[in-house]
């Protein structure tokens, strides 16, 4: 998941931070193609420090790539699953460094049935609350997921805390 530097760069930010601090978990991840033709995602699991709940927020993210077993594209509850996951894994990482602080985990998965992610909604917030002990937000509370982990995983985020995996 996340690298020992930026580990480090986290517990470093976080001594200097108050309890107001407050830390999201989320991820998302997009589908596509590769040369081979092969169904694949790219998947952006982010940390974001809300620093002392008024000082802004410094994002911390890891991006993988993995093949997409999704056999409905419109259903694409093998991702969405891996997703929580992938987010549930950062947080077991995380832990040791964060539990003084706030932490809400946010899926990027709809609760509307109209929605394909929804195919998902209900094992994903069990298996999160189940091995971490959170009742995680779905959409439309899951901003660190909708916004924070898209912008990683779609090229719009600053990379300086960035760590990838192919």
């Amino acid at each position: 998941m996340l690298t020992e530097d930026q580990i480090t760069d986290m517990v470093d930010l976080l001594i200097q931070c108050n309890a107001e601090t407050k830390i999201y978990l989320g991820c998302d991840s997009v589908r596509y193609i590769d040369r081979n033709n092969n169904q694949m995602a790219r998947f952006a699991a982010v940390a974001i420090v809300h620093k002392n709940g008024k000082n802004g927020c410094r994002i911390f993210s890891s991006v993988s790539r993995e093949r997409d077993f999704d056999l409905k594209p419109n259903r694409p509850k093998v991702r969405m699953m891996k997703e929580v996951q992938k987010v549930v894994e950062l947080y077991t990482q995380l832990a040791p460094f964060i539990d003084e602080f706030d932490i809400e985990i946010h899926l990027d998965i709809n609760t509307d049935p109209k929605h394909g992610s929804n195919c998902a909604a209900s094992e994903a917030a069990g298996y999160v609350l189940g091995v971490t002990g959170i009742q995680p937000k779905l959409k439309p509370e899951s901003w660190a997921a909708s916004f924070g982990a898209d912008g990683i995983v779609n090229g719009r985020g600053d990379q300086t805390n960035f760590a990838e995996k192919v």
